[in-house]
């Protein structure tokens, strides 16, 4: 009986015999309860809180914010259609022109009530005092903003500049209009977008912007509105649009993700509101039922310096211009400056021209679309609205480096780099992100030099904080002296210039970033702040997928039903550390593993196969291997990585990506001791922690050439 034979359907240790393939189905600290949407005006406490914050707003004298209004980062110039780019609405300066119908009275007292409009946009009446351009909040939102109780959702009516800051999440639907979320333009007739604003980053603002059409009459505005509102909300909303309004629908969103992750004790609050914004939070809302809080002005949205919005013009304008070939833009800085914010509002603000936008993953500690570990290379289609763990997807092509820092093997590093950018298709004209990692000193510096050198970049945009640069400036001039870990300056006579083997130094725009928002440089101390936590999450959300689409209870990891494979038929290999073969099962049970697809046909002659030596090779997914069976040969394997694509995998690696503690010990329903889990070990002992070995050391061979 051949190995594919030995395959079979397990459920509870029965054996059921069936189809043979080479993977099957195999059946067989207490926290404070979290505040939900239902308490924000139930709770005598919070009721206080709200009863002193609307008194102490109505002693403040009223503020125009914004006074001196910033322009969106986005150019709505139509673009030739000869350069690729999809054509984008006109954005008009200045009034709007619309034409009204004389003959109707509707037409008639919309064309009046549109006269008491100052030049902004915002009625002059006293009523309207508090809908001016800048922050919604207090009274202004019960102006613009009605809730249908029945349907649990909201209508919100926006004017030019205003911004809507919030905690929480909402499923955004533009009905009439446009508006901005994160660089991203909505606008009516497209499909709805996921907002996800969690604890754990920087709040979601919703701008206004200027609609491209004004709109004819009150009809029209109250037709909008028709489906989503009473009659009675209808005619008192309709006070509140004006004839360059944009309308938006706000309606709650639980997604599999957002339920497996809200089953943790730890992580239930993970979308509301963090104790530092409790005090502004806006709790008295028709928004608050929804699962989203604004905040008030008194809490920072995204905040764009200068030199932050003149790159990204420059790095736009440049993608939409007559570029030879594709522009290929490198994002670098250090820790905590903000690079992965810019790279979703610069993707974001691509989208609005063009259809997609490559994306090379090249930070291994804090991954856009995958879980930490992994190198990708990813077309993105569609807008980020959210931090990493809310958008999780499976990459065009993956290698899985096992680590969440490349110091301890930069060649390894290096090559899978360069194996992604060559299954990258060179015919496509879409632009082409690279992101890089936070180590800029040493030889991560050195990684940064070699990367500009190995790729045809056209952009580096180099972030930086306090008003200085923290490593040396990647311009041109400097690249031309610079030592990488794989390449050195070229060494040219003064004839080398007129010889046919003689190539011009690489020339690019360097563009220097300040980022100036509170905290930069640091690490966030608050809860699910620190990047640890944040490569939890990305591995949970992607563990996630595991879970049904369909709403109902979420299922405990340890009740699924996991895939089997035989010993002989995938080999077994570590990426991070050299581990005997006689302990490689003890290291891998119960650890999160890469699925791999080794070029070679795996060789076995009875019993397990294991590599000597991490491989570059393609990565399909991840899985946790929850369990081995020594007697059948078997190991039982979780993922969601579909079955057509798991007969391709013939490799497992174990590297150092831990799986989030909560796994294995905060799931419910769970019986029995926990296994693979111990607290009766002690890191001081001599030799109890893991060995690093380090192999970025400098080879003989290069020494004679520095």
């Amino acid at each position: 009986m051949s190995a594919d034979d030995t395959i079979m359907k397990v459920n509870k240790h029965i054996q059921v015999k069936g189809k043979s393939h080479k993977w099957k189905d195999a059946r067989g600290k207490r926290c404070r309860r979290p505040v939900g949407s239902s308490d924000l005006n139930s709770s005598p406490v919070v009721a206080s809180m709200v009863k002193e914050h609307q008194e102490s707003v109505r002693k403040k004298p009223s503020v125009k914010r914004l006074k001196n209004k910033t322009k969106s980062v986005s150019d709505h110039k139509n673009v030739s259609s000869e350069s690729g780019f999809k054509k984008s609405h006109t954005q008009a300066n200045g009034s709007s022109v619309y034409t009204l119908d004389n003959d109707s009275d509707n037409s008639q007292d919309w064309k009046e009530y549109s006269q008491s409009v100052h030049g902004n946009g915002v009625a002059s009446s006293v009523d309207t005092e508090d809908v001016r351009t800048g922050r919604l909040e207090g009274e202004a939102l019960h102006h613009c903003a009605l809730r249908d109780v029945r349907q649990n959702r909201a209508v919100l009516v926006m004017q030019k500049d205003q911004t809507l800051c919030f905690r929480g999440k909402c499923l955004l639907t533009c009905l009439y209009g446009r508006v901005e979320v994160m660089g991203f333009t909505i606008e009516e007739g497209q499909q709805s977008y996921s907002l996800f604003s969690p604890a754990s980053h920087c709040p979601i603002s919703i701008r206004g912007l200027e609609s491209v059409r004004a709109l004819e009459n009150r009809n029209e505005a109250s037709q909008i509105l028709q489906k989503y509102l009473t009659q009675a909300s209808r005619k008192k909303l309709l006070k509140s649009i004006m004839t360059n309004s944009s309308i938006i629908l706000l309606e709650p969103i639980e997604t599999p993700m957002t339920r497996f992750l809200s089953s943790f004790p730890d992580l239930s609050e993970l979308f509301n509101l963090p104790v530092s914004e409790l005090m502004s939070a806006i709790l008295d809302t028709p928004l608050n039922g929804l699962g989203m809080i604004p905040l008030a002005s008194s809490s920072e949205g995204l905040k764009m310096s200068q030199s932050y919005r003149a790159a990204l013009n420059t790095v736009v304008s440049a993608c939409k211009g007559n570029m030879d070939g594709s522009a290929v833009i490198l994002v670098c800085g250090i820790k905590n400056v903000g690079k992965s914010t810019f790279i979703r509002v610069l993707i974001n603000t691509l989208l609005n021209y063009t259809a997609s936008v490559d994306y090379l993953e090249g930070d291994l500690g804090q991954t856009e679309f995958t879980p930490a570990g992994c190198l990708s290379l990813m077309t993105v289609r569609e807008p980020l609205l959210g931090p990493p763990f809310t958008h999780q997807h499976t990459p065009d092509h993956m290698i899985y480096y096992g680590q969440s820092s490349c110091e301890s093997d930069l060649d390894r590093y290096l090559e899978s780099l360069k194996s992604l950018w060559c299954r990258r298709s060179q015919s496509r004209e879409a632009p082409v992100i690279i992101n890089t990692m936070g180590w800029v000193k040493g030889f991560g510096f050195q990684l940064l030099v070699d990367m500009i050198r190995f790729f045809p970049v056209s952009h580096v945009v180099q972030l930086s904080h306090s008003g200085t640069i923290q490593c040396p400036a990647l311009t041109s001039e400097f690249l031309k002296t610079a030592d990488g870990c794989q390449t050195h300056p070229p060494t040219q006579t003064a004839l080398d210039e007129f010889t046919e083997s003689y190539s011009p130094a690489k020339i690019y725009t360097h563009l220097n970033v300040q980022a100036e928002f509170q905290g930069v440089g640091r690490q966030g101390t608050a809860k699910h702040q620190r990047s640890n936590e944040q490569r939890d999450l990305s591995l949970l959300a992607y563990l996630s997928q595991l879970q049904s689409p369909d709403p109902g209870p979420v299922r405990p990891l340890h009740s699924l039903v996991p895939y089997q494979v035989p010993h002989t038929v995938v080999a077994l290999g570590v990426t991070h550390c050299d581990v005997a073969p006689t302990h490689m099962f003890y290291a891998a049970n119960g650890s999160l593993v890469g699925l791999c697809c080794l070029a070679e046909k795996v060789a076995s002659k009875g019993g397990p196969v294991f590599l000597s030596q991490a491989p570059i090779c393609p990565c399909v997914g991840l899985g946790v291997l929850r369990g081995i069976d020594m007697a059948r040969g078997l190991y039982f394997l979780l993922t969601p990585v579909e079955p057509s694509v798991l007969r391709k995998v013939n490799c497992l690696l174990l590297g150092g990506i831990s799986l989030p503690s909560c796994i294995l010990t905060a799931q419910p329903d769970f019986e029995g001791g926990v296994p693979y889990l111990t607290t009766d070990y002690s890191f001081d002992l001599t030799g109890a922690g893991k060995l690093r070995v380090f192999k970025g050391l400098m080879r003989p061979s290069q020494m004679g050439t520095q």
